[in-house]
């Protein structure tokens, strides 16, 4: 149910097909809109329903995979159930399949999960270069499990949809990892505790030898740690804080980034160097606590300092997150379009030093924007604004910010045009300045995903 473009339901159906299923996969996309799912998957024996769902399908049928964007209260999923069919997902299915679950690392969080996961990978693939990246990366899991041997760790970027499904079928990984807690999909949940109790499927069922990475400087991340049935560590950026716990921790110190640990058997406490923060090769300063879980994470696994160190220092980051496209006329250009969420795109603004130009906007997830709005006025120099649904509520919110700071900004837009909306930004420059897109929106109306919104504003920079 939902086959989707991003490789997740293609894994599924081909998955399933290979297996010898009989497999219909039925999504309300039209065909030309999933053409590069299907033509992926032409040469196997699926059956198709495109543009509608069909009760009759989810009674017929004993298994219904969900993709991660069908909601749990979807009818068809309860007419399904009422027929007595299980219900699983491609996570559910890639950790029942998966030949040692308890190599899976698995990494949430509103933001930084992504640069988490994939610094994860590096610093694994030092010891184990068959390390395994996948999940909510457009990474099929299913389709990696020919890759997988007994001693291969398996890090998994894990959605709040994707958890949603571990935690019905009481699934947690073996290591797991939650970055930090920010208001984001209100539209789906409806409330803070509602999205906060999905991520926290990702600790609630690991068991007595399960790992739970927190963050320490987060309240809300923290408290997940006393439902936590494993052992616990923790990464911290503002000091020293956490290690005063025992715990194993990773935290800042200074111009350092160190971890400690505490050995019972002795009661002695070891602290040691993991590298100087002018060895991390990531941009911007919310990628320091990025850094830190990957490091706990890694060390948890049992790495050590070295490989760790090697890591960090080589990986550049991730595409579409504070992703550095260009310098033009002493201008640079800065793609964060998965900024999608109020929170994120102010942790990119407290990055950046000198005048910025933002473009931001979007389509609304029913999430308030009075930070936001506070944080424009304060760093940026001259917006740009994207059409849709969300971007009157962020007018109105910057209308009570410049008020209330006694400071207006230059606005431009909303625009429907977006190449239009690059060229108004780069407009307002100033040698030194930096154009940032961090909508703190989602992108749907003018785009097909975030992704699609990152690819088109590289696109149209390059060619400035």
């Amino acid at each position: 149910m939902g086959l989707g473009v991003h490789g997740g339901g293609l894994g599924v159906a081909r998955f399933l097909a290979e297996r010898g299923a009989h497999v219909t996969v039925t999504d309300l996309a039209s065909h030309d809109a999933l053409e590069s799912s299907l033509r992926a998957l032409a040469k196997l024996d699926i059956r198709y329903v495109l543009g509608a769902h069909h009760e009759a399908d989810f009674r017929s049928h004993e298994i219904v995979v969900q993709n991660p964007g069908v909601p749990r209260e979807s009818p068809f999923l309860a007419i399904a159930r009422a027929a007595g069919a299980t219900i699983e997902t491609e996570m559910t299915l890639f950790f029942r399949y998966c030949p040692n679950p308890a190599n899976i690392v698995g990494i949430t969080g509103t933001k930084g999960k992504t640069t988490t996961t994939m610094l994860v990978g590096a610093m694994l693939s030092q010891r184990y270069p068959d390390t395994i990246v996948a999940g909510n990366l457009r990474i099929s899991a299913l389709e990696q499990l020919p890759r997988i041997g007994p001693e291969t760790p398996v890090v998994l970027e894990l959605s709040s949809w994707q958890l949603e499904g571990l935690g019905e079928a009481r699934l947690s990984p073996r290591y797991a990892c939650v970055t930090n807690l920010s208001p984001d999909h209100l539209n789906r949940y409806g409330s803070m505790e509602a999205y906060a109790l999905a991520k926290q499927q990702i600790v609630l069922h690991q068991g007595s030898q399960g790992t739970a990475v927190l963050n320490w400087d987060d309240p809300l991340v923290a408290r997940f740690g006393y439902a936590a049935p494993g052992e616990l560590a923790w990464f911290s950026v503002r000091g020293r804080g956490a290690a005063a716990t025992g715990k194993r921790t990773a935290f800042v110190q200074g111009d350092e980034l160190r971890f400690r640990w505490r050995d019972e058997a002795r009661f002695q406490d070891h602290d040691e160097l993991i590298c100087s923060l002018d060895e991390i090769g990531l941009p911007g300063r919310h990628n320091l606590a990025n850094v830190a879980a990957a490091a706990a994470l890694a060390r948890c696994y049992g790495l050590g300092a070295a490989p760790i160190r090697e890591a960090i220092g080589a990986f550049q980051g991730v595409p579409h997150r504070f992703e550095a496209v260009r310098e033009l006329e002493g201008v640079r250009y800065i793609n964060d379009t998965t900024a999608t969420a109020p929170a994120a795109a102010i942790a990119a603004l407290e990055s950046l030093d000198g005048p910025v130009v933002l473009i931001g906007g979007g389509a609304d997830k029913h999430l308030p924007f009075d930070d936001f709005a506070e944080a424009i006025v304060e760093h940026v120099s001259a917006l740009v604004l994207l059409s849709g649904s969300a971007t009157p509520k962020l007018q109105a919110a910057l209308a009570a910010a410049e008020a209330h700071a006694r400071r207006r900004i230059r606005i431009e837009g909303p625009f429907n045009d977006f190449e239009l909306a690059v060229r108004v930004a780069r407009e307002l420059t100033v040698p030194g300045a930096t154009v940032l897109l961090a909508p703190g929106c989602a992108s749907f109306g003018m785009f097909r995903n975030e992704f699609h919104r990152g690819d088109e504003f590289r696109r149209i920079v390059e060619a400035l």
